[in-house]
C-alpha cells in the first residue's frame, strides 16, 4: 500500500468524532477532498460496507495526484472548541498565502473565502491559518464558517489604509466614532452572517495599531480608524481562544448581532493607547463574554446601543448580556462601562466573578441629556478589585454628541442597578455618583461591600448628587442618598438565579484534518 494510503488511514483512525457529511460528492470537491477522512470515518461507522467503498474510492483518488505531491504530503489533525463543527477545510495558503510578515495576503484571504462560502449549505467550512505572519489587509467572512488560527499563526494588520475598504457609518451613531462621514472597515469583518467562529489555539491577531495612533493624535485621519474585528447583523457568532494586540482601536465589536459568545481571549493594549476598548457588545441581544484577561487603554468592557438622536431612532437596545471571570487591567478607564453610547437602551446585564487591578472604576454608568434611553436591570456580583481610583462611578453629564442636533429633552433613565459582594484594596474613593439634575438615578442598591483605603484618600468617600438608593452592610460609610438598611439587608441587590437564552449556547469539541 502506498505510503500516503497508510498516512491517510492513520490519520482518520485518530480523528473519529467528526461530524456527518451530508454527501460523499461534498467530499470530492476541489480543494476541499483532504478534508474527507471525516466524512470517511463517519461513513464507515455507519456501515462497514459503504465505509470501505467510500475508502477505496478516496484511495484512488489519492493515487491520481501527481507522484510529487504524495511524497511531500502529511496529514495534520487538530481539535478546537465550536458551538458549530465544519465539514470542509481549507488552508490560506492552498490559495497563495504566504506568512512570512512582508507578503500581502489581502487576496488570499479573500479567495479562500469567496471559494468556501459555497458549502454554507454542505456541513459549512473552515479556514486554516498555518504558523507564520500573516499580512493583510480587511477581509470579509462568510456564513457557516470558522476562522481557525495555529498557535504559531499571527494576522498581521496592514497598516496601509488603502487595505481598508470605507463602508458607511453605522446608522445607530450617524457618523464615525473618529470623524464625520465614512469608516474603514476593521480587519476581520462580516455583515449578514449566521453562524461564524472565529477562534484558534490562541494564535494572535496584531492590528499593528501605534501608527493609526499616531495618525490620530496628530489629527492626520479623515476616517474612523478601523477595529480588529467587527460583526454587523448577524446571529450565532463565536469569537474565542486568541490573543488580540495592538488594535488600532475598539478589539470586539458585535453590532445588531444576536446569540454572540466571547471566550477565551486575551486582549493586549498599551495602557495610553486611544479608545482601544477590549470587547463592545452593541445594540446586541444575548451576549455571554467570560475567561476574558484584558488590558486596555479604555474600557474593558463597554456595553453600547447607539448614540444620542441616531440611536433613539435606530431603537435596538442591549440586551441579556453576561460577562463573567473578567480580569482587566486599565488604569484610565472601567473595568466595565454601560455606555457612553446607549441611546437605544441597555437592560438586564449580569456581571460576575470580576478582577481588577490598577483601573479607573469598576463598574461605570456614562450617560448625558440628549442621550435619551435607558440603563436599567444591571446586577454585579463578585467583584475583586486592587488599586482603584473608583469603585463605583456613574456619570450624568458625559456629553460628547455626534453632532448638534440631538434633542435636549431626551433624558437617559437610569434605574435598578445592583452591585454586592464586593471587595476593594488601595482605593483612592468609594464612589462618584453624579445624576441629572431633576431626573436623578433611581433603584440602586449596593450591599455586602468593603472597601480599603489607599494612603492618597479623598477626604471625601462619597460624592453623590441626583441619586436614590438603598446599602447594606457597606465599608465606609456611603452618601445620605443612600440610605443605610443595617445588616439585615445584606440580602439586598440579589442577583438574578435563571439563565439566559446565551446559556443554552454551548460549545463542542470539532476535529479537522488538512492535507500539508
Amino acid at each position: 500500500m502506498h505510503i500516503n494510503m497508510l498516512i491517510f488511514v492513520q490519520n482518520y483512525i485518530n480523528c473519529l468524532e467528526f461530524q456527518d457529511s451530508p454527501s460523499v460528492s461534498a467530499i470530492i470537491n476541489r480543494r476541499t477532498w483532504f478534508s474527507a477522512p471525516m466524512e470517511l470515518w463517519t461513513s464507515a461507522r455507519r456501515s462497514k460496507v459503504i465505509g470501505v467503498r467510500v475508502v477505496l474510492v478516496y484511495l484512488v483518488l489519492l493515487c491520481t495526484i501527481g507522484v510529487e505531491s504524495r511524497k511531500s504530503s502529511k496529514w495534520d489533525c487538530f481539535e478546537y472548541a465550536a458551538v458549530s463543527c465544519r465539514v470542509h477545510s481549507a488552508s490560506v495558503s492552498d490559495f497563495g498565502g504566504v506568512g512570512d510578515g512582508t507578503t500581502v495576503n489581502t487576496e488570499a484571504f479573500q479567495a479562500a473565502i469567496d471559494h468556501l462560502s459555497q458549502f454554507s449549505s454542505e456541513g459549512g467550512s473552515l479556514l486554516y491559518v498555518p504558523p507564520g505572519r500573516w499580512l493583510t489587509g480587511s477581509f470579509n467572512l462568510t456564513s457557516y464558517f470558522t476562522l481557525y488560527l495555529d498557535k504559531d499563526a499571527v494576522l498581521l494588520g496592514s497598516q496601509d489604509e488603502s487595505e481598508y475598504p470605507l463602508i458607511e457609518p453605522l446608522p445607530s451613531y450617524g457618523r464615525g466614532r473618529d470623524a464625520d462621514g465614512a469608516r474603514f472597515s476593521s480587519l476581520i469583518f462580516g455583515n449578514n452572517l449566521t453562524d461564524v467562529v472565529i477562534t484558534g489555539a490562541n494564535g494572535t491577531i496584531d492590528g499593528q495599531g501605534e501608527l493609526w495612533w499616531t495618525k490620530f493624535r496628530a489629527g492626520e485621519l479623515n476616517h474612523t480608524r478601523p477595529y480588529l474585528i467587527e460583526i454587523m447583523f448577524s446571529t450565532n457568532i463565536q469569537i474565542s481562544n486568541l490573543t488580540l494586540i495592538n488594535s488600532p482601536s475598539w478589539n470586539v465589536h458585535p453590532v445588531y448581532c444576536s446569540n454572540v459568545v466571547v471566550q477565551g481571549l486575551t486582549i493586549l493594549a498599551p495602557v495610553r493607547s486611544p479608545n482601544t476598548d477590549g470587547i463592545n457588545p452593541d445594540s446586541c441581544t444575548n451576549t455571554k463574554i467570560q475567561d476574558c484577561y484584558i488590558v486596555s487603554g479604555d474600557d474593558c468592557v463597554a456595553v453600547k446601543s447607539g448614540w444620542d438622536e441616531y440611536g433613539i431612532a435606530f431603537g435596538m437596545p442591549t440586551k441579556q448580556v453576561v460577562i463573567r471571570r473578567l480580569t482587566c487591567i486599565s488604569p484610565t478607564s472601567a473595568v466595565i462601562a454601560l455606555g457612553s453610547e446607549m441611546s437605544g437602551g441597555i437592560e438586564d446585564v449580569r456581571a460576575e466573578d470580576i478582577t481588577a487591578i490598577d483601573s479607573e472604576s469598576g463598574v461605570r454608568i456614562k450617560t448625558a441629556v440628549g442621550r435619551g434611553g435607558y440603563v436599567k436591570d444591571i446586577y454585579v456580583r463578585g467583584m475583586t478589585l486592587k488599586t482603584m481610583k473608583w469603585v463605583f462611578w456613574m456619570t450624568g453629564n458625559y456629553g460628547s454628541h455626534p453632532d448638534n442636533n440631538y434633542d435636549p429633552n431626551a433624558i437617559p433613565v437610569i434605574q435598578n442597578i445592583n452591585y454586592r459582594d464586593v471587595v476593594a484594596e488601595n482605593v483612592t474613593m468609594a464612589a462618584r455618583l453624579e445624576g441629572i439634575a431633576g431626573d436623578p438615578f433611581t433603584g440602586i442598591c449596593i450591599s455586602n461591600v468593603t472597601i480599603g483605603l489607599a494612603r492618597n484618600r479623598k477626604k471625601l468617600q462619597w460624592n453623590c448628587s441626583d441619586v436614590a438608593g438603598i446599602t447594606s452592610e457597606v465599608t465606609p460609610k456611603p452618601c445620605d442618598l443612600l440610605s443605610d438598611q443595617g445588616p439585615g439587608k445584606i440580602g439586598a441587590c440579589n442577583y438574578p438565579e435563571d439563565n439566559l437564552p446565551i446559556e443554552n449556547m454551548e460549545v463542542q469539541t470539532c476535529s479537522s484534518m488538512l492535507v500539508t
